[in-house]
């Protein structure tokens, strides 16, 4: 169990990532039901088609988490080869196998529980909270329609639990996983000495032959991807801020209207005496409660500074009575009605008359007074009026952007009509790809794709206004299109003998590193060079790479010391072991390792699963389709 945990971990979780990660996770990723304009396919399950339309959406959305991910180290060429196009196409074959064996068993998610999925999702919230208005907006940059995001999500929420029901469902009993535990725990002594490759050895040694053959071999490492430079309006509600203007009569209102934004309220602090009325009590209680508060009320007055004690004896409230009816600062709108308009006609440490609330009766002793701060209309006038004009500036754009899809639309041959009509500067970008562009209002997968349209590419037609973001349109026009090509040979043979120059020069590190070894195993003669000694877990690595930390712990260790190797990125490390340490388990990590097997376990189930599912369905993919640059 624990070779194929460690040799299959990635395997593991490339399966259950394609199909478990929800769609919020990267918004859009929508795939199984998407309206498309392509009519080849690149596979078909059970008859249903995976069009070419929807595997280049889907993997240009991966392409797009992957690069939030990754940030600077993305590579989209890395992640458009065909090992990354392959596993994603298997992906969303598993997930239709998985949504036919639903609709086959009548599985369905209700009402109530697709909307708690929708209104927790943080995508769609704003301040913590759910917004109609956030979610309406991501829908329709997206194309959705709320009905349509709202069946794919059911579908999707019901593939989840299937997946899951299966993931889950792996049992271990405690003995394997108190053996598993005590792998994982096990530490081992190890020093290291690494024989690295020296390039320098084998410079010289590739002939023309060889760089040619390389050449030839491997075209798409030297390929230049196709390229577009546009020209793009954005009008969006920053755009038309500057425009704006905000006389000082409505800043004033705004002001007025606003003052609580601005400052501090004046506040409050109190203490009371609560004499408690029950809810529905009546007018003989009422009149005894009334009677009883009046005679404290007394007291409190003839001797003010017993009122902390008048409190802890007789008030009524749980809350305030052990601090002697101190309630501390409040402002207006904190108390009910009653108490408050009391409170803040009071005096500096006067008693006020009895107050009833719903509560009961009320003796009021004022202790605290702390006027407001407010700032005054000049201090935030330009904080209101920046305020004014994005308010203006939005509603401008909800009244401006039909008008500006009909202008870019209707007049395609040129974007400069409703640069004129919306005062916008048309911007410029160039080195544009399929996969992105460095230019934010521009990377979009839907304006990317409809740049690189026949229409706009041949034609050099506007693209439609696109809603890239919450109030925003661009429209964008191709100006200039470079081809995809190959760098000649001449351009790169240099780059070519280098790099067979260091696969041959890590080629022969890696077999003399093998032949040290062997020769160590025999006998300690040639044992130096090695550093300093350190324990290492499976658990704890200390900086050790996957294979060697496997190589170390295959290692027998039934005579010591004993040596393992494994090959580097830079040539072959050889480490030797000299201790073996058993650790004590608890029972906390028995239970953990228990838990990791069962996941492992389920992960097998699902996989066995999935194949089931597909030796029932015809499965059908277009291995030259799949391979066709997008």
């Amino acid at each position: 169990m624990f070779d194929f945990v460690t040799k299959h971990k990635r395997l593991l979780q490339v399966i259950l990532a394609l199909l478990i990660v929800p769609p919020f996770a990267f918004f859009g990723i929508q795939w199984t039901q998407r309206d498309v304009t392509g009519t080849g396919e690149v596979a078909s399950v059970g008859g249903q088609k995976i069009t070419e339309q929807e595997f280049t959406d889907a993997l240009r959305r991966q392409q797009e988490r992957l690069r939030g991910m990754l940030g600077r180290n993305f590579d989209p060429g890395l992640f458009d080869s065909p090992g990354m196009r392959a596993e994603l196409l298997e992906g969303m074959i598993s997930q239709r196998l998985i949504e036919r064996f639903a609709a086959r068993n009548h599985l369905t998610v209700g009402d109530d529980q697709l909307r708690e999925v929708i209104a927790t999702s943080p995508v769609f919230q704003e301040g913590g909270r759910f917004s109609p208005q956030r979610y309406e907006a991501m829908l329709r940059s997206e194309g959705y329609s709320p009905q349509t995001f709202e069946t794919l999500q059911r579908r999707d929420m019901v593939t989840q639990q299937v997946v899951g029901a299966i993931s889950e469902s792996g049992l271990v009993s405690m003995t394997a996983a108190r053996q598993f535990a005590q792998q994982r725990a096990q530490q081992r002594e190890v020093a290291e000495v690494q024989l690295r490759s020296e390039p320098r050895l084998t410079q010289g040694s590739v002939g023309p032959d060889a760089i040619r053959s390389f050449y030839d071999s491997n075209k798409a490492r030297f390929q230049v991807p196709e390229e577009i430079s546009v020209e793009y309006l954005v009008l969006g509600v920053d755009a038309l801020l500057a425009s704006e203007q905000v006389t000082e009569k409505e800043g004033r209102e705004s002001y007025s209207a606003n003052l609580s934004k601005y400052g501090e309220p004046d506040q409050r602090r109190a203490s009371h005496i609560l004499i408690a009325v029950k809810s529905g009590a009546g007018d003989v209680d009422k009149a005894k409660a009334r009677e009883r508060a009046a005679g404290i009320l007394a007291q409190a007055r003839k001797s003010p500074g017993g009122f902390a004690e008048l409190a802890k004896k007789n008030s009524d409230d749980p809350g305030s009575a052990p601090q002697g009816g101190d309630l501390g600062f409040f402002s207006r709108g904190m108390m009910v009605r009653a108490f408050e308009d009391a409170a803040f006609r009071l005096k500096q440490n006067e008693i006020g008359d009895l107050v009833e609330s719903d509560f009961g009766f009320h003796i009021i002793r004022l202790t605290g007074v702390k006027a407001g701060k407010m700032k005054s209309f000049d201090q935030v006038r330009p904080e209101i009026e920046q305020e004014l004009k994005r308010q203006k500036a939005a509603r401008r754009f909800a009244e401006s952007a039909e008008q500006f899809s009909n202008l870019v639309y209707e007049q395609a041959d040129s974007l400069a009509p409703a640069a004129e009509r919306f005062k916008l500067g048309v911007q410029r970008a160039s080195g544009i790809t399929r996969q992105a562009t460095s230019v934010t209002a521009l990377n979009n997968p839907k304006l990317l794709t409809a740049l690189f349209a026949d229409d706009a590419i041949k034609n050099r037609r506007n693209t439609e206004a696109i809603e890239t973001a919450p109030n925003t349109l661009v429209s964008a026009r191709v100006v200039a299109h470079k081809a995809a090509s190959v760098r000649p040979l001449e351009e790169v043979k240099g780059e070519i003998a280098r790099q067979l120059a260091q696969q041959e020069a890590l080629a022969l590190a890696r077999k003399r590193g093998a032949e040290r070894l062997q020769e160590l195993r025999k006998g300690p003669a040639s044992a130096g060079g090695f550093g300093a000694a350190k324990l290492v877990s499976r658990d704890n690595a200390q900086g050790l790479g996957p294979e060697a930390l496997a190589q170390i712990f295959r290692a027998d260790v039934s005579k010591l010391p004993a040596y393992a190797g494994a090959d580097t990125a830079s040539g072959y490390a050889i480490y030797r072991v000299s201790r073996v340490v058993d650790v004590k388990l608890d029972e906390t990590r028995e239970r953990g390792a228990q838990s990791e097997l069962g996941r492992s376990g389920g992960a097998q189930e699902l996989r066995a699963f999935l194949g089931g599912l597909r030796a029932d369905s015809s499965v059908d993919i277009d291995n030259a389709a799949l391979e066709k640059k997008n």
